[in-house]
This record gives C-alpha cells, structure tokens and sequence, in this order.
C-alpha cells in the first residue's frame, strides 16, 4: 500500500450490447461474457450457501463476507440484492470486505455496471460513495440497508499482512482474474492471511480450481470439492473449514490449529452503553452505536458541547503527506471518513481550504501531483482571491461542521439519551456501574470514557494529558465577505462563518487551563491574519469590538488519540487525546471503537491500531517519566 494508486487500464468489448471490461494489466475479463451476474450467483453466492446462512442471521447478528479482488463491484452488488431478498426482519447485519489494486475510475465503473440494469437501485448507491483512487481502507455505509462495505485500495500482498482480525470472516469470494493472468494473488503468502482472517465455519468459493489454490486451502486444513462450475465450465472450488478433532496431529501440523481459531460469539442482544462526555468524541462514538440499534445514554457534568468541541464553527483542514504515506496516515484516512460522514447531516457543508505555504512553497507542486486532480491543487499568489503574498495548495475537498446543528441531530436519534450528570466513579462488579457522588446511576454493558483531560479521573494509571487553551475569534464582516465555500489556513485559519462574519483563530497555550475569553488572544489572531493578508486583516473592525470563545483541549504525548480498553478483563473503554484534531479524528475512531466493542471488521490496519492503544503507554512509563502532568488532578 506503500505506493500511488493506478486506476485499472481498460479495453472494451461490446457482446449483445453490452460493454465488457478488459483489463490491460492482466489480459482478462472482468465478468463472464455469458452472464456475468448468474455465474456471481451460481459460484459466489450459493458457492458459499448464503441464501440460506443469510436467511437465517439471528438478531444483532453481523456476517462478513471476504473478497480478493473488487473489479467492477458486481460480486458485491449481487450479494447486497440477495441480502435485500433474504435478510430476516431483525437487526442483523452485513459486512462485506474487499482489496483492489487497480480500481476503476468512476466513469468506468459507471459504464460498466450499465451491463446490469437490474443492480442499478445499488449501483447508483455505491456510486455515490465509490471513493478517490487513494491507497488505504475506505469504509462506505448503507446503514438505511444494514450494509456495509471495506473497500481496500492497494497490492493483496501488503493489504490482507496489515489487516486486524477483530472477528472472522464468515465467508470468502475467491475472485479476481485467473491464476495465469494474475499469479501473484493466488500466492501462499496471500492465501496464508486469507485463513489468519478466517475461522472454523468460514467458507471459501471460487470459479478457479488451480492445483496452486486448492493445495493452499488443503494445507491449512480446509476441505475442498469441486461441484459443477457455471456454463461451459467443467467446475469450481467451494470449501469449508471445519474443525479438526482434537487428536488430529496431521491437521495440526498442517496450521490449521495454530493462532487462526474461531473467536468468541459477541453476545445478540442490544447492548446498553453509557458514554461519559459529550464532546464530539461521545457524540459520535453516541452514534455509531446507536445506528448499530444499540441503546446509548450520553452523561456530561454540564451540557454538550460545553467543552473544546462546542465551537460556532468547525474546520476539516488535514495537511496531507506525501502520497506514499497516506495509507499509514490517520490524519488522511480520518478526513476521508469524516467528509463522507457529515455528509449524511444538514450541519455540514462542503468547502475548499487554501493551505497557505509559510515556507517550502517549492514543494506544492510535486505535493499536488502526486494526488488526484480532484484533490489538491497548487496555487499561485496571485490566484488567491483575497491579496496575498503566499503560495498555497487548494484542498478541494474539505469542509466545515456546524457543532451545535450536528450535536441536536445526533441527540434526536431515538436510541441516544442525554443525562446531565457528573460522573465520578465506574467500576465492573459484573456489569459496568455508573456512579455519580457515590450514587449508583445504572448499570450498562460498556462504558466509554469522552472526557477529555478529565478521563484521568475515572481510571487508575491513566495516561498524563497535556491542557491546550485556544481561543476563537469572529468579527462582522458583511461588507467584505469571504466566499463561503472557501477556507484559509496559514498557522491560523479563516472563514465565513455565517452571511454576515468572519470566524478567525486560533490561539494556542499549552499547560493552561483558563477559558475566559481574553482581549490579547483576539490580538493574537488579528496579528495571525495580518500576517497573511494584511490589506484584508486592515479593513476588519477594531478587534475591541470581536466576539470570542476560549476552551482547553487535550492532547497526548505522541498526538494519537487513546483509544480502547486500559484494562482487558473490563468493559470500559476510553476515548481521549484528540488535541485539536476532534471533528477530525472522531467519526473513524468511534467505527474502531464499534470494531473492537462489537467484534466487527476494523477500518484500520494493525499497525496504526497498535499506535491508538489506550494502553500503549503502561509500558512506556516504568521505563521514562512522562513530561506532562496530569491536568485533572
């Protein structure tokens, strides 16, 4: 995943008016030129018996589904229609996960999936998320449909190496083109993961019955046949795992016993959970639980967004890496989740952000090269539309959240429930208690700690957090306003926040923990702007007369977020650190906190979820003292 992503090379053949996909990379077919669509049913689907296993979802039950190679979508497609037929009336729900090396461009995806008009109802969905060629998980969700999918950009050999097995895979579509056209997919090294990531029951289809694959499976102890194949194709492979009896030494010597067993069933029930702050880290851990059908109570010592989430304005502004990086970047990967994510609220608008280039403005160019062209942009200082002397890079896609608008839409949600509360003490004697002022309040299932430089005070040992005071401007500015789809960073940041102000900031003081709004900060961020555009900065009123909100944030050591479970023999979980980065990081931490709750696919890979480990710093501090103190005493 380390590289740039190529979008797939294609040729056209057109057979009974219907445009099929050739790959130039490998020489082959996307789909069948007989029926595409009936051979994904006759070898994927019930290749794997799942008319009947999808039937049959208890409630709050989740299945996933495994595929090697995404193509033009169709295999997914076709299980999303099967899950639309067959999904029984309760809360189960499905999860599909899929790697692609080349995918296609949107346009050629469009034109693909033309071939089916029968899928278009799903084909137009998935569209509509279909993500930007960039190398990394993209998680998309259809939560209206109980569907969800983990679109995988990059090489099978580095993708599947990285993925976390938080559950297993149920099922496997062993697809992508055939082991001649493409022998590297079909490598022990891949087929090895394959299995770590699946369990005892996993299934396994394929249109492929190469020696290469079925000795794969066999050696790991996966029973293989090879009942008739679809059309003119003599067979095809469809295998299951099952376990093998405890005496059985040839099939331990074989792996299939060794560090890939089932994991335990989480329990079908819905779950109770109180999160404890309501700041956006608990709102949208809130929601991603709620929209599961689990039931969320939201506890805050004063009221939501009281604290550094409660901004007029919030500003999705990540400085992006070189492109080799972005796959292994939790910045990149959290704005692609995030913009995709308040997308589904009115408290969202999309934007541009000018990241104005204080030094090494020589580098912009090959930056924005290395990126889709719907991404960044160089930009010139005389492009800018307010006068400059500053080179910059356009982030085309960016946006802004209205935090109060998104935090009364969450609370809405009938699963979600708000109690003013301060909490003081959780404890598990069984189940997660809850008390305030030595008061039992409930009794939950899992509890989520969101308190920021607070959280402290609720677990033994916790990792020192460093306060950060910062402090945001606006002025009225309706007789210059900027242009309202377009943000400026520069050290500090401005915008439009509504028709008739500017919203400017912001001030940054580390180890103080005082809110009040101060004259001197307005100064600070008058001087930020001033910097940058000071024709601008000079038609603004006296900052006498600016409006203001201060609040304190807190940020770790290392500038990743805290996140999951301290201790592994309890149910309480925390959430914390996120600095500045809030709105940010929040949406795709609360689905990795849904993964490891839950026992769901994880939308990160292993590495970067080692680096978020809430206990990644017990080790840490018997060998070195921690440099910031504990602000919540």
């Amino acid at each position: 995943m380390s590289d740039a992503i190529q979008t797939a090379d294609l040729d056209w053949q057109t057979v009974d008016g219907i445009d099929i996909p050739v790959s130039r990379q490998f020489g082959d077919v996307y789909f069948s030129k007989d029926n595409g669509l009936l051979e994904t049913r006759h070898v994927f689907l019930n290749g794997n018996d799942l008319p009947e296993r999808l039937a049959q979802l208890q409630d709050f039950e989740y299945f996933s589904v495994g595929e090697t190679g995404f193509g033009t979508g169709l295999n997914i497609l076709a299980l999303w229609q099967l899950w639309r037929q067959v999904r029984p009336d309760n809360r189960s729900r499905l999860h599909a996960v899929s790697v692609e090396k080349f995918p296609l461009s949107k346009a050629d995806l469009i034109r693909a999936l033309q071939a089916w008009p029968e899928l278009q109802p799903l084909a137009q969905q998935l569209i509509a998320q279909y993500p930007l060629p960039l190398a990394g998980c993209h998680r998309l969700s259809f939560p209206d449909e109980r569907f969800s999918l983990d679109l995988w950009l990059g090489d099978a050999h580095d993708v599947f190496p990285a993925m976390e097995r938080t559950r297993q895979v149920n099922a496997w579509f062993l697809d992508g083109f055939a082991p001649s056209c493409n022998p590297d997919m079909w490598e022990e090294h891949v087929l090895s993961h394959i299995v770590r990531l699946s369990g005892y029951g996993t299934s396994f289809s394929s249109f492929s019955v190469a020696g290469v694959l079925k000795r794969g499976l066999r050696q790991h102890g996966i029973a293989i046949r090879r009942p008739r194949g679809f059309g003119h194709k003599r067979e095809m492979l469809k295998g299951i795992w099952n376990p093998a009896p405890p005496d059985d030494q040839a099939a331990q010597a074989a792996g299939a016993l060794e560090n890939t067993g089932l994991s335990p069933q989480p329990a079908l029930k819905q779950r109770q959970i109180a999160v404890i702050g309501a700041g956006i880290a608990g709102l949208s851990c809130a929601w991603a639980f709620a929209q599961r059908g689990h039931q969320v109570t939201v506890y805050d010592q004063s009221a939501p967004l009281a604290g550094g989430s409660g901004n007029p304005l919030a500003l999705l502004n990540p400085k992006l890496p070189a492109i080799g990086k972005s796959h292994a970047h939790l910045m990149s990967l959290s704005w692609r989740h995030a913009i995709a994510h308040y997308a589904q609220f009115s408290a969202f608008r999309p934007i541009r952000v000018r990241q104005l280039a204080l030094k090494h403005e020589e580098a912009l160019p090959d930056l924005a090269e290395q990126y889709p062209a719907a991404v960044l942009r160089a930009e010139s200082a005389a492009g800018s539309e307010i006068a400059t002397a500053f080179s910059s890079l356009n982030l085309l896609q960016a946006g802004a959240v209205s935090p109060h608008q998104l935090r009364d839409q969450i609370l809405q949600h009938p699963l979600i429930q708000f109690r003013q509360a301060e909490i003081t003490q959780i404890q598990q004697a069984g189940a997660v208690q809850v008390f305030s002022q030595h008061q039992l309040l409930a009794e939950y299932d899992h509890a989520i700690v969101c308190a920021a430089r607070h959280s402290g005070r609720l677990f033994a040992d916790y990792p020192l957090l460093k306060p950060i005071r910062g402090q945001v401007s606006w002025v009225k500015n309706s007789e210059t306003p900027l242009d309202a789809e377009q943000a400026y960073s520069y050290g500090g940041y401005c915008m439009q926040l509504d028709a008739g102000h500017l919203i400017l900031g912001a001030s940054f003081h580390p180890n103080r923990e005082d809110d009040a709004v101060l004259q001197e900060d307005h100064v600070h961020n008058y001087q930020l702007i001033h910097s940058v555009f000071p024709q601008y900065a000079q038609s603004l009123a006296p900052v006498e007369s600016w409006q203001g909100r201060a609040s304190v944030r807190a940020q770790t050591q290392d500038y990743f977020p805290l996140l999951g479970k301290l201790r592994e023999d309890q149910e309480i979980y925390s959430f914390a650190g996120l600095g500045s980065k809030g709105f940010l990081y929040a949406p795709l931490c609360s689905e990795v906190l849904a993964a490891l709750m839950l026992g769901e696919a994880c939308p990160l890979s292993a590495p970067l979820l080692q680096k978020l480990s809430a206990a990644r710093f017990q080790k840490k501090a018997k060998q070195k003292k921690p440099y910031f103190r504990n602000s919540a005493g």
